[in-house]
């Protein structure tokens, strides 16, 4: 059923990485949370850092929009999935305003979502050495493509009182408002380390404290009210909303249970892939290697998502009862999906210190970023694919896998590379560094459920 929508939304835009969109919007999360609405947080892009901190803000799962992981036909949807029940939407974008996918065309960028969802745009501008040139820069970002409503602008990083009236006499004339203007204040950064910032798992209570501030900053120096009519000004749209429905044939398989690794070494998740799981009969429960010495009673499959296994890589390796428990559960059959620190968790050893060993693979980190979307074919049967089938994913890595010998690979890339393994006595164990979401292809969440159920027929945890 299509229906119409009033989705009160903007999109926090930035004119390029670091001028400050990330602190605007995680701080308009916060202080609209503070005045008791209702606010579901988005974040344009493959990232599961920011959400995490979005999270934090609002009380919601912070969900992606990503028109190349899952297709621009979803966007729309995943959006109205996401925002059922909110007052307001706040989308965070990626990089700056148009730099998409291929960094020539603006497809996957924050501007495509935003004319995806008729969101208007608030522009945060790093002001700190500009005056009247500020006005060139509003003016080429409004106009640049004509369907991105840009409707209002945040100043960022002013020095002083003069610099402020300086840069709103420079905008004025455009007719776009200046709805917040921030100050200098190196006491509302985040901390970070080489993948962005440091997740919330890592720092909860120092993180609600930043969140705490930015929503202080942001109501003290931005007009939430003149922001909340533009949100408000947004063009109701028809659509219909996502939902994770399963195969009809796997729904009601029940009993299995999905163990899902989280904590501060494994907080990389898509919301929306636990929700087909469960769609597709599963329950989903959830432990951590760095402090569980077993898996969660009854496990039929285990799901091991991306993180920071390096930085709590002797947690990881001191826990032996875990990492044994693992290692015999993989090779039992039931099925096991790992994606990048996850992997990484699965080889033999992670810098020299022992790990699971399920993989025949050794992981170091190597101080090279691997990053960039990736179109993928599977090379392999597995709990997840069928050999031939393909799904976009995206890489962000700085480590290595060096396997013992030949493997069998999971996936074979637009580039070229195979990567990834397949292994285990039933082909059950799927691992890899890329990191993929469900919604485009549900049928993998319903044959990793199912897989699952199979298993369980013959073996117990």
């Amino acid at each position: 059923m299509t229906d119409r929508f009033y989705t009160p939304r903007l999109v926090v835009a930035g004119t390029h990485s670091g001028a400050g969109k990330t602190t605007v919007a995680t701080g308009l999360m916060a202080a609209f949370s503070g005045r008791g609405k209702a606010v579901a947080p988005f974040k344009v892009g493959p990232d599961f850092i920011d959400p995490s901190y979005h999270a934090l803000a609002t009380g919601r799962p912070g969900r992606n929009l990503d028109a190349f992981l899952f297709g621009e036909d979803l966007v729309a949807p995943l959006f109205l999935h996401g925002s059922g029940g909110a007052e307001i939407s706040v989308i965070e974008g990626v990089m700056g305003l148009f730099d998409g996918r291929s960094g020539a065309g603006d497809f996957a960028s924050t501007a495509h979502v935003a004319k995806l969802l008729g969101a208007p745009v608030v522009l945060v501008v790093d002001a700190s050495a500009m005056a009247g040139s500020v006005a060139a820069m509003v003016y080429g970002y409004a106009t640049f493509d004509a369907e991105v409503n840009v409707a209002g602008v945040v100043l960022n990083r002013v020095g002083s009182d003069r610099h402020e009236a300086m840069l709103r006499r420079a905008v004025e004339p455009l007719g776009i408002p200046v709805v917040g203007v921030l100050r200098r204040d190196a006491g509302i950064e985040t901390p970070d380390r080489h993948l962005g910032l440091i997740p919330v798992a890592e720092r909860r209570d120092e993180a609600r404290r930043a969140v705490e501030r930015l929503g202080e900053v942001v109501s003290a120096s931005c007009s939430l009210n003149s922001i909340e009519r533009l949100a408000a000004d947004a063009e109701p749209f028809l659509g219909e909303a996502w939902k994770p429905e399963a195969d009809e044939a796997v729904a009601g398989e029940a009993g299995v249970r999905v163990a899902v690794a989280t904590g501060p070494a494994f907080s990389f998740l898509y919301r929306e892939n636990l929700e087909l799981m469960r769609s597709a009969g599963a329950e989903v429960c959830f432990f951590d290697p760095t402090t569980d010495d077993r898996l969660p009673a009854g496990t039929d499959a285990l799901y091991l998502g991306g993180g920071f296994p390096e930085a709590y890589a002797n947690a990881l390796s001191e826990n032996t009862d875990l990492r044994d428990a693992v290692r015999v559960f993989a090779a039992s059959g039931r099925p096991v999906a790992a994606e990048c620190g996850g992997l990484m968790y699965l080889t033999r050893d992670l810098d020299g210190r022992r790990m699971c060993g399920v993989v025949g693979a050794s992981s170091r980190m190597s101080g090279r970023l691997k990053l960039g979307y990736r179109e993928a074919i599977a090379a392999a049967d597995s709990p997840l694919m069928r050999a031939g089938e393909t799904i976009n994913g995206h890489e962000f890595h700085y480590s290595e896998v060096e396997p013992d010998g030949a493997v069998k690979a999971a996936w074979s890339f637009d580039d070229g590379r195979g990567e990834g393994f397949v292994c285990g006595p039933e082909a059950n164990v799927h691992a890899s560094y890329l990191h993929t979401h469900w919604a485009a292809v549900p049928q993998v969440a319903s044959r990793f459920v199912r897989a699952a159920a199979s298993a369980k027929r013959g073996v117990r945890a």
